[in-house]
């Protein structure tokens, strides 16, 4: 009787300790506020790219981006254009392919430099959407991902680069960026924003 009543304990325990797990890393995530980073995946740029990478990495964007939309998290649109070398805005060049999941009014920043915080409104519109969570995906990982990423760490942000939707002129390269950096995987992120509050209709 006294084996039975202790075994009994043990499993409330261990069932109690599971629960207030469960309940801390939903109160975790419940303040998660996320944005989704989508950086110079532009007609420009893309040809460059690891072709072996660039069909997956572009269907992982996708996939993500259609989670964020679905949840209603701000998914930021980031183009790359130099006053003398381009690509020019309004020009093909500068778009993304079409058959990326953006929508018109998702927001746009525009930047001159690889970190997309420097002398653009990137901080400003997190600020004003209450963002505190960063995923940053597209191109290329050694350049404007990789600045972005410790841009968005000298701000304080929590920033986390998606493995499978990263690009780089060579898979090694992009494979050596995730190495260094804070990284998920599309099923993590899936499961990082799942009990997240939906954000605001846009």
């Amino acid at each position: 009787m006294k084996k039975t009543f202790v075994i009994f304990i043990l499993a409330v325990f261990v069932l109690s300790a599971a629960a207030s797990s469960v309940t801390q890393e939903t109160a975790r995530a419940e303040k998660m506020r996320p944005a989704l980073l989508v950086i110079d995946i532009q007609n420009e740029f893309l040809p460059n790219m690891s072709e072996s990478d660039r069909k997956t990495a572009l269907e992982y964007i996708n996939g993500t981006i259609r989670r964020f939309h679905d949840k209603r998290f701000p998914v930021i649109r980031i183009y790359q254009s130099h006053p003398a070398a381009g690509p020019k805005p309004g020009s093909q060049a500068f778009e993304f392919p079409q058959t990326v999941l953006i929508k018109p009014d998702d927001p746009m920043i525009i930047k001159t430099y690889s970190n997309a915080f420097n002398k653009t409104g990137l901080e400003k519109l997190l600020k004003e959407k209450g963002c505190n969570v960063l995923f940053l995906c597209g191109l290329s990982a050694d350049a404007c991902v990789l600045a972005t990423y410790h841009g968005a760490q000298d701000l304080d942000y929590d920033a986390f680069l998606i493995r499978e939707a990263l690009l780089s002129p060579d898979s090694a390269t992009t494979r050596f960026v995730a190495g260094l950096c804070e990284t998920v995987s599309y099923g993590a992120l899936k499961a990082m924003i799942k009990y997240a509050p939906s954000g605001e209709p846009k």
